[in-house]
């Protein structure tokens, strides 16, 4: 077998290959046995006819195509290794040439990854927010804990802000009831807009027993979108006590003996929670100034999928999650079909330019992933697809997966070298030494983010 390159664009190669016909005998063979073990002829037992037999009977041309059909994966898997190529997708194949008892010639256009120059990025320097707890957080933080510890007490009055009603609903779309639009005993908290549109003007005002109508568009369910027509009844009201915030409280809500060390702690954790979104936020940024700095060609038709990938996985999985079409979802948003296409195609050529990038930064640094790091990294990603760890990884083996998370690993691995080599101020003009503690983890996530792969770990794992 002979082959050749050409270059068609820096994304794109053409393969011609041309196959001596004695390299076909194998799969000329192999076609003779298929064609034997499928047609009877009378005169001969099932797989025993001869070939001459059964090019007489159905033709030469039928088992040339199906020993070709056999060979072009093999020689086009050759000749892609022969030149060292690191392909894309599927290829066109086109056969030129087919001479019986000659030669099979044939050329393969097929997508590449581009060559990719990284140039020092030593100088990358970034501005984060700065970690700032005030004590307005601290308050607040210890506020939405004493809502968790609130009781309610039914009283004989009209329903307030902040009470808890309980209510019978009834949804008519067009007149008719809907089948899952009658619910009785549903709690709900005036206020929360948890709900229905509408809804709280409606119950406050009214004692229990009191009964109103008021018109509102369903957010989920079989009439997802419509206006409905929603009768709501009050059977009861109660109203919401807080316990006092005191030492007694605190040993109520938490392992603390007092109400000031109750608030140290909440300051504390407020803390890492924004150290953890400020080492985030250094990471995406980072990444930023890293594209920029990189001149990555993207091939047209890895594109075309990544695009068609995302609007499926929108469309087909979160919207749907949601009782939401494309059309109610961009509706919601504000934004035409043309900004959301546009936004799309935006998002994934940075998911592609990031895994190039990153993918060329692990070579280059030689970056290898070990057990602990892919353990770490399997665990998380089952606990964000619902999944057992066990339930997850062998999904992720059956589905042929795992090279997958350790590129993913990798390339955070690659992230979390930028971004120790770059220059991270505060807001303030402070230096930020980020902790390096899970960084490889949280770059990992940040790197998913970019690329668009943080919310499909639980479909690309079991549809795999």
């Amino acid at each position: 077998m002979k082959s050749a390159v050409e270059t068609l664009n820096p994304t794109r190669v053409r393969l011609t290959v041309e196959v001596p016909f004695e390299e076909l005998k194998d799969s000329l063979d192999a076609a003779y046995k298929k064609i034997n073990q499928q047609v009877t002829v009378k005169g001969f037992r099932k797989g025993k006819i001869p070939a001459r037999v059964i090019d007489q009977r159905f033709g030469r041309g039928a088992v040339l195509e199906e020993a070709v059909n056999d060979a072009l994966p093999k020689f086009y898997t050759e000749a892609v290794n022969e030149a060292e190529l690191n392909v894309l997708g599927q290829p066109e194949v086109d056969i030129t040439e087919l001479k019986d008892g000659e030669t099979l010639n044939f050329t393969a256009e097929v997508d590449v990854r581009p060559t990719i120059e990284i140039p020092d990025y030593s100088g990358i320097e970034v501005e984060v927010d700065a970690v700032e707890v005030t004590d307005e957080d601290v308050e607040k933080s210890v506020e939405q804990l004493r809502e968790r510890f609130a009781s309610t007490s039914p009283v004989e009055r009209a329903a307030e802000d902040g009470d808890v009603v309980t209510l019978d609903l009834q949804a008519k779309v067009e007149g008719e009831v809907l089948e899952d639009g009658v619910a009785e005993g549903v709690s709900y908290t005036i206020g929360s807009g948890e709900l229905l549109d509408g809804i709280d003007d409606a119950v406050k005002g009214l004692e229990a027993g009191g009964e109103t109508t008021f018109t509102s568009e369903l957010k989920g369910g079989s009439a997802a979108g419509k206006e409905a027509e929603v009768t709501v009844k009050v059977t009861q009201v109660a109203a919401r006590e807080l316990p006092e915030l005191d030492d007694e409280f605190a040993q109520l809500a938490s392992e603390f003996d007092t109400l000031d060390e109750l608030k140290a702690d909440s300051r504390k954790r407020l803390e890492n929670m924004k150290q953890y979104d400020q080492a985030t936020q250094a990471q995406e940024r980072v990444l930023e100034k890293l594209l920029e700095l990189v001149e990555v060609p993207v091939p047209e038709k890895l594109l075309e999928d990544e695009i068609n990938t995302r609007k499926h996985n929108l469309e087909h999985h979160q919207l749907g999650q949601m009782g939401l079409d494309l059309e109610k979802y961009l509706e919601i948003q504000g934004k035409t079909v043309e900004e959301f296409d546009a936004e799309t195609k935006e998002a994934a050529v940075k998911g592609i330019k990031t895994q190039f990038v990153l993918d060329e930064l692990v070579k280059q640094e030689k970056l290898n992933v070990n057990q602990e790091e892919l353990t770490e990294h399997l665990m998380r990603r089952a606990a964000s697809s619902g999944m057992s760890p066990d339930q997850f990884a062998q999904a992720v083996v059956e589905g042929g997966q795992v090279p997958l998370l350790v590129g993913e690993v990798a390339r955070g691995k690659a992230l979390a070298v930028v971004v120790e080599k770059a220059t991270v101020k505060d807001t303030n003009g402070e230096v930020v030494d980020l902790d390096d503690e899970d960084e490889v983890e949280q770059a990992t996530e940040t790197v998913e983010a970019a690329e668009g792969t943080a919310d499909e770990a639980a479909e690309e794992k079991t549809e795999g």
